[in-house]
């Protein structure tokens, strides 16, 4: 578990230290934490089961050195059958006083993620679907030992400088590193329930390190297809004390006509 990615140069801590300290910051109770974890393993089954990730994802062949390829055709961490009371056998990781565990925290995965992103008169000469525009992006900074905080000031000065309230967003996606950083962003925010990780999240899909924006922010987009939703906002820590957050809106072509 100890590599670039999941260590804190700056405090010469794991990240997983982080996910305590936000949730200390925060006053994220283990079981809030617990019971997130387990709606996000239970919302990713159900968007599995009900092929609402169909259009975003493709099967993968393995190879094998005898018979036929391995096809793996979905997330191998997704456990539909979690729940709060479950996860709260757990011991913590981190801390042995905490409340950070392997089941309130994200699964490690490979994975791979694109988007294409082009001018919209340049994405109608070649006869593509614009999913979504960008309407505006940010950056915010903290303390790197508070980087699981950074998103909170990032979704804040978006919805600031749009003139938009929580709830003139439809829906939102975080990056869940750790069931305590997700917890905090909505409870800090105001997000209801309603409109985060509606498909699951990190916790259940995996953390891909380096994939997770674009995975974020394409899963974003399949909760507004399948909602008919018109705008969303995706947001992740990074490294260094930062967080980034994107304001997208879906074309008014691409909605239903009601």
């Amino acid at each position: 578990m100890i590599h670039d990615g999941l260590w804190d140069v700056y405090n010469d801590v794991h990240m997983g230290t982080t996910g305590e300290t936000v949730a200390n910051e925060c006053n994220i109770s283990r079981e809030a934490m617990d019971a997130f974890a387990a709606r996000s393993q239970q919302r990713a089954a159900e968007a599995w089961e009900n092929g609402w990730f169909d259009w975003e994802t493709f099967s993968v062949e393995v190879p094998q050195r005898r018979g036929d390829p391995f096809v793996l055709r979905s997330d191998e961490g997704v456990r539909g059958g979690t729940t709060a009371e479950s996860l709260a056998g757990l011991r913590p990781v981190f801390d042995k006083e905490g409340s950070v565990t392997a089941g309130n925290a994200s699964t490690l995965n490979d994975g791979a993620s694109a988007v294409l992103i082009a001018e919209a008169d340049f994405a109608a000469s070649q006869g593509w679907e614009v999913l979504a525009t960008i309407e505006d992006y940010c950056t915010s900074g903290v303390e790197p030992a508070r980087v699981m905080s950074a998103p909170i000031p990032a979704v804040e000065m978006l919805l600031q400088r749009n003139g938009l309230n929580v709830l003139d967003v439809d829906v939102y996606e975080h990056n869940e590193a750790f069931a305590s950083a997700s917890c905090a962003v909505a409870q800090e925010v105001g997000i209801p329930e309603d409109r985060f990780n509606l498909h699951g999240g990190a916790v259940s899909l995996g953390h891909p390190l380096g994939a997770s924006g674009t995975r974020c922010l394409i899963t974003m987009l399949g909760v507004m297809r399948r909602l008919d939703a018109a705008s969303g906002i995706v947001t992740l820590c990074l490294g260094g004390g930062n967080a980034v957050a994107m304001y997208v809106k879906r074309p008014t072509s691409s909605r239903k006509k009601l």
